[in-house]
């Protein structure tokens, strides 16, 4: 079963409860995605489905909704375990999941992924759980110990399975679904289907009913521009567009972990709120990384395929593809970050003659000749440098003492002052707090903050500086 990505429908006509769609509406889920409305019906029957759908597709709402829908939040035993490829893409479900579990009475989502320690998984689990969402090495460390059981699972989601089965898990994907009950259901979702896809599911999965729907990145939500460049004009170039377009926020591709940091060193010299995310990063960098540009504190990502594979951030404004994909499906995902949700967005190519052959590969791909423009025709936007609205502060306290959003937000409106206008997101970790507060009274923010108190305890807090 195929549909095109603009085929929407009503989730009033799926068998959920009238709770279950009320949380739907307050979280501005109006109508279903074209993933949701050929995956959901057969999910919720207690069908196996292979799904393939892009990232962004809607894909993470079609197998939690189905997940939720035959929980028993009174039994604290795993009932449903979605695998992920990185601990980034594992933490975004599991906070999906919390949102749309919001109409359901009290159902606990751990999170198991590497980068972290053992011992406060362990204990998460010990405190009982309903859902679980981990990376594949993590899971297994957690079986193998005794710490996880999955006698009562109801279902397994295998999440972006193509990329589970590059990143070399297959084995890993196979020990954790001999583990799982025979009579399961399980939901698999890629967005490619390679051989071993087919493998996976002839495998451990029965009878599965097969949806797609393909990909479709309108023009009128995505203008592409393509720029021809020698190789000592790449970097310079990034700070024409960027001074040129001036993006709020900016997603920038990088072949190589060595390019991905001169590009960010380049614009921060320049005086750009620019960060870099790859493969060297320790865990607690990489963590503060993606906040910070998640909330609209950080102005231009630069990062790897790898590293940047499952991040998914509202309203991205414009990718720049600094290096061209030698893999056009890759470049038709990065650009399809951008114009989501009936927004529009800029996708911004160079490329040097040498990487012609790639070009024409996309074109191929995308049925359409590429778009070129003169590296001339770029000016510099009056205004300066266009710095990010929010800043971030960081509290040196989280989960482990407790803290919830609201304590933060209770500090900072009812405690000091400011207004709930001014306060951003707020994510908290195990050991941190990372809270987006209006950039005009970022430094009086966290001084304040710093002298006062949370919870009734006095924390550390600081401005994490611009890059």
């Amino acid at each position: 079963m195929t549909l095109p990505s603009d085929s929407p429908s009503s989730f009033d006509t799926l068998p959920i409860s009238p709770a279950a769609r009320e949380n739907l509406r307050r979280l501005g889920y109006l109508e279903m995605t074209a993933i949701q409305a050929v995956s959901l019906p057969a999910a919720l029957q207690g069908r196996d489905v292979i799904a393939q759908a892009k990232t962004g597709s809607g894909k993470t709402a079609a197998f939690a909704l189905a997940l939720l829908a035959k929980l028993d939040a009174r039994s604290f035993a795993v009932q449903a375990l979605v695998l992920c490829p990185t601990r980034e893409l594992a933490d975004q479900v599991t906070t999906e999941i919390r949102r749309l579990a919001r109409a359901e009475d009290n159902v606990k989502v751990v999170t198991l992924a590497g980068g972290v320690p053992l011992r406060g998984q362990t204990t998460s689990l010990e405190r009982g759980a309903h859902v679980v969402v981990g990376t594949p090495g993590r899971v297994i460390d957690h079986i193998d110990r005794g710490h996880l059981n999955l006698d009562a699972l109801k279902a397994l989601v295998l999440d972006e399975a193509d990329r589970m089965l590059d990143m070399g898990f297959v084995d890993d994907m196979t020990k954790v679904a001999r583990q799982c009950p025979a009579e399961r259901q399980t939901l698999l979702f890629s967005a490619t289907y390679p051989e071993g896809i087919a493998k996976l599911a002839a495998q451990f999965m029965r009878d599965p009913i097969t949806v797609k729907v393909e990909a479709q990145h309108s023009s009128e939500q995505i203008e592409q521009r393509w720029y021809e460049v020698h190789e000592d004009q790449r970097l310079p170039a990034v700070a024409r567009l960027l001074e040129h377009f001036r993006p709020v926020s900016t997603l920038a591709f990088c072949n190589t972990k060595a390019r991905c940091r001169a590009l960010a060193e380049l614009l921060q010299a320049q005086g750009y709120s620019a960060l870099a995310l790859h493969g060297d990063l320790e865990q607690r960098e990489r963590d503060q990384v993606l906040i910070r540009f998640a909330n609209g504190s950080c102005s231009v990502l630069v990062a790897t395929d790898v590293a940047a594979r499952g991040l998914d951030v509202a309203g991205l404004a414009a990718v720049i593809n600094v290096d061209i994909s030698p893999d056009p499906q890759a470049h038709v995902h990065r650009i399809g970050r951008t114009g989501r949700a009936g927004q529009t967005g800029l996708a911004l190519s160079l490329s040097t003659l040498d990487e012609m052959g790639s070009v024409g590969r996309i074109e191929q791909l995308q049925g359409k000749p590429s778009v070129w423009h003169e590296l001339t025709e770029l000016t510099p936007t009056a205004g300066g440098r266009l710095l990010p609205a929010m800043a971030t502060i960081h509290i040196q306290a989280g989960r482990k003492e407790k803290i919830r959003p609201g304590d933060v937000l209770g500090a900072l409106t009812a405690d000091l002052g400011y207004t709930r206008e001014q306060i951003g997101k707020i994510d908290i970790n195990e050991f941190a707090t990372y809270v987006a507060v209006e950039r005009s009274i970022a430094h009086e923010a966290a001084a304040r903050l710093g002298n006062g108190r949370i919870k009734g305890r006095t924390v550390k807090a600081r401005l994490l500086k611009d890059a």
